[in-house]
């Protein structure tokens, strides 16, 4: 099988909510245990686990004897600061059992936007494995806003795997895996194993937004794959309540979808430029230009801009889109939107006399640009 030629030396392994509970809603410890077994058994055999759990919000919910979940930020954020440290004490006893160190980490969507904390992020997670420990990651729900939010572990989990060079990403959830119909209403559906590259038809397969499974959907597993597999990261998204699930995923048994990853992988920073950090506003090119980057490889010249749109600064991420509103690429811009207003469809030696200064001949220097994004 072609994804278990790699040998795999650090995992990261997602798991939802819903994988967390009882029927009732509670946190159910008998799950959880199960859980810290077997990565205590993984990390036993010299290998390396970061857990990204959810269940904060639920916990807290539970502590307060709450049976909705509060529909204000502040409500939110209230609970989750309960639940977290419901949860963490939960992981402490039962990992404590097999001698393992959880250590919390939080984040936010914004610590990935801005790359010195995206870096920062990724480094003190190294160092925690390097330690021994098991960092347990979750999103800030205390601090987290409607603009600095994931929204849902899917995408948090994704980006840690990439941050810290994993070879593995399970995504564990109520669900089997990625089927060819959807199963709730076509019975004779069968389960995808092996999706080889993320096409438009396996998009479309994950259906709409509140797809089969937690907050965000099979989409959302489908969204964290494409950061995965771009980063050299297989991942497998798998049912929690299969027995042994983590076990026999690290050992290469075939448990739910394996999306095995590209073979060229994205260095560190053009991962961060790829889906760390939020687009600002775009760049619309004309064909001459798309041609160049897309069959050449060469950086964006103000001559092939046609406009832009929203505003944005000097080293904001912007995206690139061709005449036909496509995107085809991600980057770094090297004039703000303003300056590209007057420089547009203007040669690099012209840059010079509109603004008064030039400091790079490139709109976006191919080094600080990924395609296909």
């Amino acid at each position: 099988m072609k994804h278990t030629n790699r040998p795999l030396k650090r995992i990261v392994v997602k798991v939802g909510t819903s994988s967390l509970v009882s029927n009732g809603g509670s946190l159910d410890l008998a799950k959880m245990a199960a859980m810290a077994r077997q990565i205590a058994e993984i990390k036993r055999r010299g290998k390396e686990v970061v857990l990204v759990s959810s269940g904060a919000i639920r916990a807290g919910m539970e502590r307060l004897g709450m049976s909705e979940r509060p529909k204000s930020i502040p409500g939110q954020q209230a609970t989750a600061a309960i639940g977290q440290s419901v949860l963490m004490q939960s992981y402490t006893d039962l990992l404590s059992e097999f001698g393992v160190i959880p250590a919390q980490v939080l984040l936010t969507r914004d610590d990935f936007n801005h790359r010195t904390r995206y870096l920062n992020a990724g480094n003190t997670l190294r160092t925690l494995l390097k330690f021994g420990c098991l960092p347990i990651v979750n999103e800030n729900d205390t601090v987290a806003t409607e603009e600095i939010k994931f929204g849902e572990n899917d995408t948090l989990s994704a980006l840690v795997a990439a941050s810290v060079d994993a070879d593995l990403l399970l995504n564990l959830s109520d669900v089997d895996g990625l089927f060819d119909g959807d199963p709730r209403s076509d019975a004779d559906c069968k389960l995808i194993e092996e999706v080889e590259k993320i096409t438009p038809e396996i998009e479309q397969l994950a259906g709409g937004t509140h797809g089969l499974c937690g907050s965000g959907g099979m989409r959302t597993k489908i969204e964290a794959a494409k950061i995965a597999t771009s980063s050299g990261v297989r991942m497998i998204i798998a049912n929690a309540s299969l027995p042994n699930v983590l076990l026999d995923a690290v050992a290469g048994k075939r448990v739910g979808t394996v999306f095995l990853c590209k073979p060229v992988e994205l260095n560190h920073r053009k991962r961060w430029i790829a889906f760390g950090s939020r687009i600002r506003g775009s760049v619309i090119i004309n064909e001459g230009a798309r041609k160049m980057l897309a069959e050449r490889g060469k950086s964006l010249l103000s001559a092939g801009v046609i406009s832009c749109d929203g505003e944005f600064d000097v080293g904001d991420l912007v995206a690139v889109v061709d005449e036909q509103s496509m995107q085809i690429a991600r980057g770094l811009t090297n004039y703000s939107s303003t300056e590209l207003a007057l420089i547009r469809g203007k040669r690099s030696s012209e840059i010079e006399r509109i603004l008064g200064h030039k400091d790079f001949d490139e709109v976006i220097h191919r080094d600080n640009m990924v395609l296909g994004v």
